[in-house]
């Protein structure tokens, strides 16, 4: 494939039969690869990842979304996690040869659809999102579903899509572009949680709260498109710490190397020594390949560059790094 989408829906179930036939519609679809399905009892949730070509992955979401429609019914809904309606969140990410803008049309495109069709109010978000105060998903989600009725008639809140009539059986669907989240964890040969815990909050965008002139001012942290902490990793051979990362925006903040690196040399400042890193999930080969190109820059060979990233990352210091499980463009050959 010369494009490639990743898509994300979260769907407000975790029961395995409702699960299966939300699945079975998506790989139904001609040239859609199916990634992963994540439920979680607690909560009752599911997140489902599948790519393919912008038109596939277009019409598979859909597919999965009318399901759900079907299927799933809010008013008997209890989670422990935030959310809004059957199909919670549908986030459309560029893999490969793919614009944010591409992203945000088909974003577009989904929430009329699906507003027209399947008669569910749809807000947008993210990089789709109408205005400022939408960008952020809890802000959308804010009251969640059982809060819907009040909030939908509120002018401020008008669906995007659709009318502003609160549907009791499905709530309401948010659906947006984002940059691909790379989960990046960072393992410190060190049982002191706080040391960690320290370079996670240094590290982070966010930073981190300190005292000055007896007020409580926020000191930056050093990177941008980060979110950070400090962890501590239970493994029946060794007494690790990690600082536990999401790479938000790797293309045009923080690469995942970067950060590698300067976690490297604030470990050490510390007395502990990094052993290596581990990726949650999956990684786009561009993020690997840049990393390859950063330890040695004259390489040219796309295996010996994955060779390259893995080594100097220590990619398989806990696990084994299998590029084929873990690369997306590689698992989808």
């Amino acid at each position: 494939m010369d494009k490639i989408i990743e898509c994300v829906p979260n769907f407000s179930t975790s029961d395995p039969t409702v699960i299966k036939a939300i699945t079975d519609v998506i790989e139904a679809v001609d040239e859609i690869k199916l990634l992963n399905v994540d439920p979680d009892i607690d909560y009752n949730r599911v997140v489902i990842t599948f790519v393919g070509t912008p038109d596939s992955v277009g019409e598979a979401a859909f597919q999965g979304i009318a399901k759900a429609t079907d299927l799933i019914d809010m008013r008997d809904h209890k989670g422990e996690h935030p959310r809004i309606g059957a199909t919670d969140v549908c986030p459309f990410v560029p893999v490969k040869g793919v614009t944010d803008e591409e992203c945000v049309q088909l974003a577009r495109q989904l929430a009329e659809k699906v507003a027209n069709e399947l008669r569910v109010p749809t807000y947008l978000y993210a990089k789709a999102a109408t205005s400022e105060e939408r960008v952020r998903l809890p802000n959308i989600r804010k009251g969640e579903y059982e809060g819907l009725r009040e909030k939908i008639v509120d002018p401020k809140w008008k669906p995007d899509f659709g009318a502003p009539v609160f549907n009791e059986r499905s709530g309401a669907y948010v659906i947006g572009a984002r940059d691909f989240l790379i989960a990046y964890n960072v393992n410190i040969d060190s049982e002191d949680v706080e040391i960690a815990t320290v370079i996670g909050r240094t590290v982070r965008e966010s930073g981190w709260w300190v005292e000055k002139d007896g007020q409580k001012v926020r000191e930056p942290g050093l990177f941008k498109g980060i979110q950070g902490m400090g962890v501590t990793l239970e493994r029946p051979d060794r007494k690790l710490t990690q600082v536990s990362m999401n790479v938000m925006n790797y293309r045009e903040q923080t690469k995942p190397h970067e950060v590698f690196e300067e976690i490297k040399r604030l470990a050490t400042e510390k007395g502990a020594n990094v052993t290596g890193s581990e990726i949650v999930g999956l990684i786009p080969l561009e993020a690997i390949l840049l990393a390859g190109k950063h330890y040695v820059p004259d390489e040219e060979e796309e295996d010996q560059l994955i060779k390259i990233a893995i080594d100097n990352l220590g990619l398989s210091d806990l696990d084994e790094f299998i590029p084929e499980q873990k690369i997306i463009e590689l698992m989808i050959k």
